[in-house]
């Protein structure tokens, strides 16, 4: 088979500076591409800003011969966010792949969680991943291509203690996904998410120390090279990857209980069971789709 390659193609990679994007960067610049490396340059809970980071990436590219650029802006914020993507335009002349990496932690219980901590975490995973997406939304739709890898994880999907805001913005990626990959459709722009286990800045305190090798950034990236890939065609998905081990998630519903009659309490007592049975699952392709059964059971 041949070697996937990405010459002629322009990345954006968030969060660059180290971990997880950092090895995206390295990896899509080894193969051909140019990239713009972009990290704020601050600590994991996101205070501060160097420019150091970022440019010691686009360093290392250039040493392995690779073309990148740095750049040091806030996505959270909506100037941050396109000048994320103009300096793609004004080094390359424009951009294919968008690779939202860009994250922050403040762990803290939920019953001690202030405002800010919350609000600073969406601010950056959510809100950071819309902005860069949306500078870039109207180029990919005129190039007629590209691919957007947005970083999820598992605490979002299924929840963690003390992480009430991490979870809720890695969730929202989600959904967040599934819908660019409905409206980029006409335009080949495929987005998928993806649900990493690694170990890096962000985990360290998280995972058991034994696992640092068997976790390593290198196990997670071919995924996201391959999602970035002209040649992928799936999209709107969402995969969990790390430690040699790459699995599809799916949103899915199990066969429910419905009624002609509207339910009093009593029959959503009587009915708990069926309404909780999880066999057999649909996965809806959108959410007009999910309202199927219950526009046929309406209509019946």
């Amino acid at each position: 088979m041949s070697e996937l390659r990405y010459d002629g193609r322009v990345a954006v990679v968030t969060g660059a500076g180290h971990g997880l994007g950092r090895r995206h960067a390295l990896e899509l610049a080894a193969r051909g591409a140019r990239v713009v490396v972009n990290d704020l340059g601050g600590d994991r809970s996101g205070v501060g800003a160097s420019a150091g980071p970022a440019q010691q990436v686009v360093d290392e590219i250039a040493k392995a011969g690779g073309e990148a650029v740095a750049n040091p802006d806030d996505v959270a914020t909506p100037d941050g966010a396109r000048a994320v993507v103009q300096a793609a335009l004004d080094a390359f002349g424009k951009v294919d792949i968008v690779i939202n990496n860009a994250g922050i932690l403040r762990d803290r219980s939920f019953k001690n969680m202030t405002v800010e901590e919350f609000d600073a975490v969406i601010a950056v995973h959510l809100r950071g991943s819309f902005l860069v997406s949306s500078a870039a939304w109207p180029h990919l739709r005129e190039n007629g291509h590209g691919r957007i890898v947005n970083t999820s994880s598992p605490a979002g999907l299924f929840g963690n203690f003390g992480q009430a805001n991490y979870a809720t913005a890695k969730m929202g990626l989600v959904g967040f996904t599934k819908t660019l990959a409905h409206e980029g459709a006409k335009y080949d722009i495929k987005a998928n998410a993806i649900a990493p286990v690694a170990w890096t800045r962000m985990t360290e305190d998280l995972l058991p120390a034994d696992f640092a090798g068997k976790l390593g950034v290198e196990q997670v990236t071919p995924l996201v090279a391959y999602l970035a890939h002209e040649s992928n065609q799936d999209s709107g998905e969402v995969y969990t990857v790390g430690g040699g081990r790459i699995a599809k998630i799916f949103v899915a519903e199990g066969p429910g209980y419905g009624q002609q009659d509207t339910f009093t309490v009593e029959d959503v007592r009587d009915n708990w069971a069926a309404i909780g049975a999880a066999e057999p699952l649909t996965v809806h392709k959108n959410a007009m789709d999910q309202l199927g059964p219950l526009i046929q059971q309406l209509s019946g």
